[in-house]
């Protein structure tokens, strides 16, 4: 096989794998848009809003291949946690998995032909391996990078509530203060800070709808926080202390993990330090000595 035709395949698969991330973050934006609502500009859950009629042929179709396969709640729910709600997430997730488990086991097959079988064989699984694995490594990479996001976004939100609550305000108000003002700052908080609004204000209780929000993002923080919040509004805590010592906590658990970090970086660079760093500067130091070492004994 040609240079030419492989560099040719390797481009071709780029562009394929390109337009569908393109087409989720398209079909994402425009979701998150018909979700505003006109009087807040806040988003409104999926559960909550009202039914639109699907326009476009690539949406009906999308939500054809939806409904032909069964819908995993495992994979919904991940989609969910990584910031994907738009009805046609599934399916074209779907999509992108059978687009990978086909390109590169057949990128491989097409840069291994007419080698050895065994080399032919070890690409080739390595290509299947990899076919499969992509396409869920990248959904758990964006789940832990918004997880991430948010769980460095909560403390700034907490001592915004505290504010907000010792002024007098409800907790539901200042739910919707605390999201409309982080908006530019936190939008992933902020969406979710919205959804427990708009959840409550749809009849469900408050601790449901507070229970939701750790299920939705997966933020371990969130679930002490929302168990905190529960407790006090069940035995008639003040809330304020509750929020004012949980974002305490949080900064405190953020702070010791940047010193734990920090005391692991010299144990992480010890073996850059010694396959890396070292060997080449021995051999600039040591290498013209012992050439000349080399060279004097030789002439003997």
């Amino acid at each position: 096989m040609t240079p030419t035709l492989i560099a040719l395949m390797v481009i071709i698969f780029a562009a394929v794998v390109t337009a569908a991330l393109a087409l989720i973050s398209v079909l994402e934006r425009r979701d998150v848009l018909m979700r505003a609502t006109e009087t807040h500009g806040v988003l409104v859950p999926s559960v909550l809003r009202p039914e639109r009629a699907v326009d476009g042929r690539v949406d009906e179709w999308l939500k054809r291949v939806a409904s032909s396969r069964e819908e995993n709640p495992a994979t919904r729910l991940k989609l969910v946690q990584a910031g994907i709600e738009s009805p046609t997430a599934p399916a074209v997730y779907w999509i992108l998995r059978t687009v990978s488990l086909v390109a590169f086991p057949g990128l491989a097959w097409l840069l291994t032909r007419g080698t050895s079988p065994v080399l032919f064989a070890m690409i080739l699984g390595t290509g299947v391996f990899l076919g499969f694995v992509f396409p869920l490594a990248m959904l758990d990479r964006m789940v832990r990078k918004r997880q991430e996001r948010i769980r460095r976004s909560v403390p700034d939100a907490l001592d915004l509530l505290v504010v907000c609550v010792e002024a007098g305000i409800s907790l539901d108000a200042a739910i919707v203060r605390v999201s409309r003002d982080i908006r530019l700052l936190h939008p992933d908080l902020a969406q979710e800070l919205t959804i427990v609004n708009r959840v409550t204000n749809a009849g469900i209780p408050r601790d449901v709808a507070l229970r939701g929000l750790y299920e939705r993002t997966g933020v371990y923080e969130l679930r002490s926080l929302v168990a905190s919040l529960v407790q006090s509004e069940k035995w008639g805590t003040s809330i304020a202390t509750v929020l004012r010592v949980s974002s305490d906590t949080l900064r405190r658990k953020r702070r010791q993990l940047a010193e734990k970090l920090a005391k692991q970086a010299p144990l992480k660079m010890t073996f850059p330090l010694l396959l890396l760093i070292l060997p080449p500067l021995f051999a600039v130091i040591m290498g013209p000595a012992i050439i000349r070492i080399v060279q004097e004994f030789g002439q003997l």
